[in-house]
């Protein structure tokens, strides 16, 4: 069946017989499915009165190159509803990723395909790590690229000239938008849904789904931190605090913190006491001899390499600042010259290291 024509003559509201919002899919082998289920269901939700899901305002195509149907990271199996065509009948084109693996995600002629659609203007989508399919393909030079904290450091090491950004949800840049993954799909599509069909349709939308309001791309992504910013409310801060557990072993100077932030130092300094109750630099030491403190009781390596993977190049200064924070030393640490280890603590440190 052509599913393009059979949606088409279907549309009522975009004039010539097209729905007012076209969206093409893309899955990456073991593509994430709730990424995926999410962003559909926004469109089909808002395509058609009521949850009756006639492509009325709405379409959407699930394309490939080959018949077989892709396989999910949990295992279910999705069906193209149609070869590739012209990517020109197309708002967006959303690739969806999934796994990372050492094979390709996608196969030479989704890529040929994805290139003949940049060339003709069609925005192209990369959610979850179909960031990283977009990046592949040559696709995101010169642009932002917007990945999970989870995968930052495999962006980084798959494509070290892209500079990946990973302290919020997605990223609009116009004819390509990256977006993080999980929740954040919900956001973006509803982002979409709001620019091509209203306010109105992009809230009944959200309504049925029992989502809260929607946050904007620029919001920070929620993580298992190393820090405790539960009751952290102001938005900048925790995007530092974000900056912060993203380079624990090669920190960030204060000054480039706030200029990612947009803030002079000075208004930084000023919001992190405020906030936090102390200046930025010294949180930030701190985070990192936490850090240590929980390598030195969960691992066997050696004080010095731990001292190098927590920002510190001089061990004498190390261990100085360590036991100024916890009051023994790196090597009272495992000799059982210490109060005994908060599990929670550690529990709470262990989920900054995913970014690894």
């Amino acid at each position: 069946m052509d599913a393009v024509r059979t949606s088409r003559t279907s549309g009522e509201e975009g004039g010539a017989g097209r729905p007012r919002l076209s969206v093409g899919f893309i899955l990456a082998d073991d593509f994430t499915l709730s990424a995926f289920s999410l962003f559909v269901d926004h469109l089909r939700l808002a395509a058609d009165e009521g949850d009756r899901s006639r492509q009325i305002l709405c379409r959407w195509v699930v394309m490939g190159s080959r018949e077989e149907a892709v396989r999910a990271s949990c295992g279910i199996a999705v069906a193209r509803t149609s070869p590739f065509v012209d990517p020109r009948g197309f708002d967006y084109i959303v690739v969806v990723g999934g796994l990372l693996s050492a094979g390709a995600q996608v196969d030479a002629a989704t890529i040929v395909y994805l290139e003949k659609a940049a060339a003709a203007g069609v925005t192209l989508v990369g959610v979850c790590t179909g960031s990283f399919v977009l990046a592949r393909a040559g696709l995101m030079t010169g642009r932002r690229c917007c990945v999970s904290w989870y995968h930052r450091q495999d962006f980084l090491a798959a494509f070290p000239h892209h500079v990946p950004v990973a302290d919020r949800l997605f990223v609009d840049e116009g004819d390509r938008i990256t977006c993080s993954g999980g929740g954040g799909v919900s956001d973006l599509a509803t982002l979409l849904v709001e620019r091509h069909l209203g306010r109105a349709v992009a809230q009944k939308t959200r309504h049925v789904l029992l989502l809260d309001r929607p946050r904007a791309g620029s919001e920070a992504q929620p993580h298992p931190p190393v820090a405790d910013t539960d009751g952290v409310r102001d938005e900048r801060v925790r995007r530092a605090l974000l900056l912060m557990e993203q380079n624990l072993a090669d920190p960030l100077p204060v000054a480039t913190i706030a200029e990612k932030l947009r803030l002079s130092t000075r208004q930084l300094e000023r919001l992190f006491q405020a906030v936090m109750g102390e200046r930025p630099g010294a949180f930030y030491r701190e985070l990192r001899l936490r850090y240590a403190r929980f390598l030195l009781e969960t691992t066997d390596r050696t004080i010095t390499d731990i001292a190098l993977e927590s920002g510190f190049a001089d061990c004498a200064h190390f261990s100085r600042q360590f036991k100024a924070l916890h009051g023994f030393t790196p090597t009272g640490s495992r000799g059982g010259r210490r109060p005994a280890a908060d599990p929670t603590a550690q529990a709470r440190l262990a989920g900054g290291r995913l970014f690894e």
